[in-house]
């Protein structure tokens, strides 16, 4: 039971750790791919800014890591086909804890930046807080745009 016990707990760890690993959405941060790449820039004016939630992702990683948890919990439960049962019980609902906690995990405050392009567009970019990109209406702003359509709000 100790070894199923410590096992569970170093799958959770592991999920917290690489759930840890995942990118910002913020206006200041790139990713390895967005590097020496050729980015539209606009500039303009922003109208308005809200607090908005971004969605956490559940992943492969957290259901793994729960599954595993649970097997190795359900295991050390009775024996025989109980034994069995109990294991795929705790595989299955430990897949769609450790789904769930990676969700929680991943889900970022996040910022709905309303912008007047100098060219009379208004657009529309959510991204992830910055502690340093705090915006207010009538902020003047630069818009990075990625040939994958990817939009960054910084100043």
């Amino acid at each position: 039971m100790r070894n199923a016990l410590l096992a569970g707990c170093g799958c959770l760890c592991g999920l917290f750790l690489l759930s840890g690993c995942a990118g910002t959405l913020t206006g200041s941060t790139y990713s390895r791919d967005e590097a020496r790449k050729e980015m539209t820039v606009s500039y303009g004016t922003v109208v308005s800014v809200r607090d908005v939630v971004i969605e956490g992702t559940p992943g492969v990683v957290g259901g793994v890591a729960g599954a595993a948890a649970g097997a190795a919990v359900g295991r050390n439960i009775g024996s025989g086909l109980g034994r069995d049962l109990a294991t795929v019980g705790g595989a299955i609902g430990g897949a769609v804890a450790g789904a769930a906690i990676e969700k929680g995990v991943t889900k970022k405050q996040g910022v709905e930046i309303t912008v007047k392009l100098d060219s009379g567009r208004d657009i529309v970019v959510v991204q992830e807080k910055d502690r340093d990109g705090i915006f207010a209406a009538g902020d003047r702003v630069r818009v990075v745009q990625a040939r994958d359509g990817t939009t960054r709000v910084s100043r």
